[in-house]
């Protein structure tokens, strides 16, 4: 099995409906219902959130009120197909007044997850953890080049910089040991 190294979004048109895929790293439904909930959010306006995910044998779809089967069944199809684990595909759409059709919409959030997926890059699923820690403005660039070869899905901003990043198990205690003197508790 693989899965993404990088969380990414990729935006298309067709006959004036928007598609905005966005596919994350998961490692817990906390984390599915976290990015679900981030892009709700995001694009409240939009018409439909359909999407699909796979965490191990924890598999769902949703069509979002799009006609059943031609949403979050294509899109958890080319996950499998890619052989895909731990990740979950958001595929928003504002709907652009021209209906495409049940056979359309499928081909419609085929592609999108299809061209999105292009832009990641995929890796062995060895057994991964996030590690979320938090740091000081003044260690950002210590931090940075000690994460260099490791895989930074977050950054948050605040009045500290919350940092989340994808490791592999094996690597987890090395990082962790060159990381703990800067790390806000």
């Amino acid at each position: 099995m693989k899965t993404i190294s990088n969380n990414i979004e990729y935006t298309w048109t067709l006959k004036k409906s928007k598609f905005i895929t966005n596919i994350f790293f998961v490692n817990s439904k906390e984390d599915v219902n976290f990015y679900l909930n981030q892009i709700k959010q995001k694009y409240e306006g939009a018409t439909h959130n359909c999407y699909a995910y796979i965490l191990d044998e924890l598999v769902k779809v949703s069509d979002d009120f799009e006609p059943s089967g031609t949403a979050g069944l294509p899109i958890l199809k080319v996950l499998k197909h890619h052989d895909l684990n731990h990740v979950l595909c958001i595929v928003t759409r504002y709907f652009g007044g021209i209906k495409l059709g049940s056979g359309g919409l499928v081909r419609a959030y085929t592609k999108s997850v299809t061209l999105a997926l292009k832009d990641c890059i995929l890796i062995d699923d060895d057994k991964k953890i996030t590690f979320s820690f938090s740091t000081s403005y003044s260690n950002q660039k210590q931090i940075d080049y000690l994460l260099k070869d490791y895989t930074i899905l977050n950054k948050d901003f605040s009045d500290i910089i919350t940092y989340t990043i994808l490791v592999n198990e094996k690597s987890f205690d090395k990082l962790k040991n060159s990381i703990d003197k800067y790390i806000k508790n």
